[in-house]
């Protein structure tokens, strides 16, 4: 089996943030978020074109331009290709649009397209990783299986990012998703090195134990975290997935907190830290759309962690015993 090409730091900046999620950013302050992840020793950015419909792709080439190209990685997405319209092409939970609209597009010609849109849109010379962006029952609902037989069949994105990475354009493609079935058909189908997987493998919920960590380890393949805190819910947020939190959500977090407080910990610090203790887990990207949020960020994942607190978290079943605990 070939290395697999691996993000160059454990901790990455998420780009959702970049493009306005929830909230507009300022370009100064998207500009001093991507200078705050460098001076704390972030190398690795990932961003897309659905965020912001290019805008987060923008600030991320401006504020990284200046850098030397070999010393951070860079990931995006592939699936939506972007096309102009003036009125632009708000979709939630984005609050704002460049003067373009998204297509779909799950072709091996999309996506080759889309690569290389993004990197006109960054004006950088390269992109490390690719993922095929959203290929998921919950963005897609009835259309789901059209569009994976589209990327997964002759044609398809899969076969193209194969060729891309054969012919050294990128290092390493895989799948940017928020659920796991959509993982474990691309390792079956095709050869995947990397997946982005949001909200999945949190405090929240481990799913990914099951089956797609164990095969991931087969093959071979890493996993990114996205979504550590399960879109801020977990850092005291009203959202989980993207969605308002069920009064479900909102019992278990109250039971976290509950035991976090009783060791004296900051229960953002256990989040971040929780998903990074797998081994198949080669990054973990919180989203952060200031430079506050960023330092914050950082400091959380060094904040030292009683290993009485992840044994309380087994016993009161919140965590299951098979889950690899830090420290």
């Amino acid at each position: 089996m070939n290395q697999r090409y691996r993000p160059i730091t454990h901790l990455g900046l998420g780009g959702t943030g970049l493009g306005d999620m929830y909230h507009a950013t300022s370009d100064e302050a998207a500009h001093a978020t991507v200078d705050a992840a460098w001076d704390a020793g972030i190398r690795y950015f990932d961003t897309a074109p659905h965020y912001g419909t290019g805008l987060s792709e923008h600030r991320f080439g401006q504020a990284l331009r200046r850098r030397e190209r070999g010393s951070y990685t860079l990931s995006t997405k592939v699936g939506r290709l972007l096309v102009p319209d003036v009125a632009g092409d708000i979709a939630a939970p984005f609050v704002s649009s460049m003067p373009f609209r998204r297509v779909i597009d799950f072709t091996a010609d999309g996506a080759r397209r889309a690569v290389e849109d993004s990197l006109q849109r960054l004006a950088l010379g390269s992109i490390d990783i690719v993922y095929v962006h959203d290929l998921s029952p919950d963005a897609f609902g009835d259309a789901f299986e059209q569009y994976f037989r589209i990327a997964a069949g002759p044609g398809g994105a899969f076969e193209g990012l194969v060729r891309m990475r054969e012919e050294g354009m990128i290092k390493g493609w895989g799948l940017g998703v928020n659920t796991v079935e959509p993982c474990l058909r691309a390792l079956q189908q095709s050869d995947p090195d990397i997946f982005l997987l949001a909200g999945r493998y949190t405090l929240m919920e481990t799913t990914p134990l099951e089956a797609l960590f164990p095969r991931c380890t087969e093959r071979g393949a890493g996993v990114v975290l996205g979504g550590p805190y399960n879109s801020g819910f977990l850092a005291g947020g009203d959202h989980y997935d993207y969605q308002p939190a069920s009064q479900e959500k909102y019992a278990r977090r109250e039971h976290l907190r509950r035991v976090a407080a009783r060791h004296g910990v900051d229960l953002p610090a256990a989040a971040l830290q929780f998903g990074a203790a797998h081994p198949v887990v080669v990054a973990t990207i919180p989203g952060a759309s200031s430079a506050h949020h960023l330092r914050r960020n950082a400091g959380l994942m060094e904040a030292p962690i009683p290993a009485a607190f992840w044994e309380e978290l087994v016993y009161e079943g919140l965590l299951p015993r098979e889950a690899p605990l830090p420290g």
